[in-house]
Parts: structure tokens; sequence; C-alpha cells
């Protein structure tokens, strides 16, 4: 009877362990499943100390609770480290990429200037004679005249004797061929025609007053005048804009070879453009220039570099080139601004838009794709041409690279690059 008892006792200890066996293998197999489960963990956007191994709802304030960063990244393909690199070396960013091109484009040189008239038309009006103005025929600056125009009646007691001279020898030499002739010329020389010497001659009248006839085309611009003996013409400036009365008056007297009157051809001007010394090695003779008004941006003139000025201006360093322009309708203005755009040939290099780049200064910087992420990358730059930028260094034509560099930097921080780590 013991011996069936103690039988009993081992079969019910042997029975107990293999239940204890089993539910301690249960209990190991449950908290793997839960800690599986517990690596998704979900927070509140407003609260992130808030922590749930499941979805719902903040119990603060009821906002969705979304999955941790991590996880976030994990499901985009996107590793963490990525995520966590500061905005002023590498940003993930779903902007649009290009890629650089090779190619040759036109390059031009922009500048500004100004329409005056051109000075190789210009013919001084001067007095032959010392004497006085009596009579006066153009009353205005900006006068138009033509050539064999009167434009006034003078006395001079030189040129008065020299008639009489020669009426003298019409008298009482006029067998003296030699002697004629040479009383005649010194008149022709003192700025009196051929008709008029031969109406002395024939008429044996002097010309008290003698008219004074253009020689030239054009309109009329004032010089300055004084009636002060050796008073030096170009102690004031020559004014070709200001529409003043003129100084020659009616009874002023005049020196000999002093200038009265500049005539100026108004259908020949020129455009002075002012090329900045960067850019003046690339201007050459003959060059295409596309130039437009200011105040027209509509009206549109073609030309070519005619004359480059070979010194600096003083005070803007600038050198000046011209453009000779027909004015014949008179639809030009002198002083009118101008925009000049010059062609300076073709450059070949490696091209990016503007807004690829990012101008730091003595820094240059692009976004360079990488995986999903765009990292900085440092660049060097050749020219720059309407809305492309060369590129001379640090990129190649199998890179791709933000088009919106500007969108992607962090303007609240510096941007780092290798060289400034």
């Amino acid at each position: 009877m013991k011996k069936r008892l103690k039988n009993i006792s081992l079969i019910v200890a042997i029975l107990s362990g293999a239940t204890l066996i089993s539910a301690c293998s249960n209990e190991q197999k449950k908290p793997a499943a839960s800690q599986v489960k517990a690596a998704v963990k979900y927070t509140c956007p407003m609260h992130p100390q808030v922590l749930e191994d499941h979805p719902g709802t903040c119990p603060i304030c009821g906002m969705t609770l979304v999955k941790k960063a991590g996880q976030a990244s994990k499901d985009a393909g996107i590793s963490l480290n990525t995520v966590l690199k500061p905005v002023n070396n590498s940003v993930v960013s779903s902007v649009a990429a290009i890629t650089p091109e090779q190619k040759a484009i036109p390059t031009t040189v922009s500048a500004n200037g100004y329409l005056d008239f051109d000075t190789r038309t210009f013919n001084n009006i001067a007095s032959r004679f010392s004497g006085r103005i009596e009579k006066l025929y153009i009353k205005y600056a900006f006068q138009e005249i033509h050539r064999g125009q009167r434009i006034f009646d003078i006395y001079s007691p030189e040129l008065l004797t020299a008639q009489q001279d020669l009426i003298f020898l019409s008298k009482n030499s006029s067998q003296e061929a030699g002697i004629m002739q040479a009383a005649k010329q010194k008149l022709l020389l003192l700025g009196m025609t051929d008709a008029q010497v031969e109406q002395v001659v024939k008429s044996e009248k002097a010309f008290y007053s003698l008219p004074v006839y253009s020689p030239y085309d054009g309109h009329v611009h004032d010089m300055p005048h004084s009636q002060m003996s050796g008073t030096s013409d170009n102690q004031m400036p020559l004014d070709l804009t200001g529409n003043l009365p003129l100084s020659i008056k009616e009874g002023m007297y005049v020196e000999k070879g002093q200038t009265l009157f500049n005539v100026v051809d108004p259908h020949m001007l020129w455009a002075i453009i002012k090329v900045y010394a960067s850019s003046i090695a690339a201007i050459k003779l003959h060059q295409a220039v596309t130039l437009s008004l200011a105040d027209n941006t509509d009206k549109t003139l073609s030309g070519q570099v005619d004359f480059i000025e070979p010194t600096l201006q003083v005070g803007d360093k600038t050198t000046s080139i011209r453009v000779y322009l027909h004015n014949m309708n008179h639809e030009l203005k002198v002083g009118s601004l101008v925009k000049a755009q010059i062609e300076t040939g073709n450059e070949r290099g490696l091209w990016i838009p503007r807004t690829a780049l990012v101008d730091l200064g003595r820094t240059k910087i692009v976004w360079l794709k990488t995986g999903a992420a765009y990292s900085v990358h440092q660049v060097e730059t050749g020219i720059n041409e309407g809305n492309e930028i060369q590129i001379t260094k640090g990129i190649t034509v199998a890179d791709s690279i933000a088009v919106n560099a500007q969108y992607l930097s962090d303007s609240e921080s510096f941007i780092k690059t290798q060289s400034n780590e």
C-alpha cells in the first residue's frame, strides 16, 4: 500500500513539472511577440512625451498619433542618419533636379550710353577779317541753314581798303594782269566770292557792308564770343544742347579768325557706350550692337562697334565705344539714354541656370543630389550670360543638382562646405 502511494506521488510530481515547464515556455514566447509589436511606436506631433504602441489619439490634445521619425524614415527608404544631418549641409527635399549642359551659347556685353552729335560733321564758320556785324540773318540756335545761304553782313575797314585797291588798279593798271590777279586773289582769300569780286571791278564800287554766305549745310550751334580783344574762345565750354539766344549780336565787333558759329549735320549721330574695364577685353571692332532707347523700349537700333577709345574715362573707369548712326528722319534726339547689347561671340562650357547656384561671396555652392537627399557642394564659376552661369570646376554633366538652390538653403545658418566646415 505504501509502495502504491509512493508511485502516485511520483507521477503527480512529474505531471506538475511538465505543466510548469510548459507555462515557463509560454511566458518566454509571449514577451517576444509583445516586443516585436512594441517596436512600432506612435506619438503626438504636439506632445512628443506621449508614446503608444498602437494607433489612436493623443490623450492630451486629441490629435491623431503618428509614427515616430525613425519608423517613418525606415518606411520611406531614407536612413535616419540622413534625416538627422543639419540643414546647412544636407537636405531631404522633393525639389526638381537638373543636369548641367555642355554647350556653346552666344555671349553679349551689356552697357549703357547716350546719343550725341557726330563731331566728324562739325564745321566752323569763322571771321576771315576783323569788323562789325551790321546785319545778322541767323536768329536762334539750331536754326537750319544751307550752303550758299546769306548768314550775316559785316563792315570791315581792312576789306574795304582791299576793294578800293582793286578798283584803283582796274582804272589805272588794267593791263597789268599779274597785279590785277593778285588784288583779286587777296579779296578771295578774305572771304569774298568770285561774283562779288567781279561786281566790284565792273561797278567800280566797294561793298561797305559785305554779305557773308554759309559754305555748309546743317544746324547752327552757338560759339562763345567776347568783344574784348585777346579773349580766348575756349574759356567757356562748347554747349551743343542748350537752346539759348545766340551770343553773336548785331553791332558786335569780331576778330580775324574768331569762330562765330558751329554748323552740325543733324543726320549723323553716334552712340557713346560706356563699357567697364572688366568687359572691354571682349570688345572688338565691327561687332554687332543692338541699341534700345531708355524712353522707348519698343524701338531698337542696329549698328556695329565703329571706334574704341584707347583710354579709360577719368573718375568712372570706363572705356567709351562709338556706334555711328543715321538720323535722316530726325527721330533720334541727342542726349537720349540708350542700352546696348554687344555681341562678343560664342562661349563653350558647362552651363547651369542662375537659380541652381547660391553665391556666398568668395564661395559659390550648388545642391548635389545623392540618393534621396541633397548635399551642399562647392563649385567655381566663369562668366554669366543671361539666365545661365558657366561652371569651370566642381561638377560634371553626370551630376544632378537642385534647380532651385536658394529654396534649399537655410538663411538662418552658414552653409557648410568642405572648405569651411
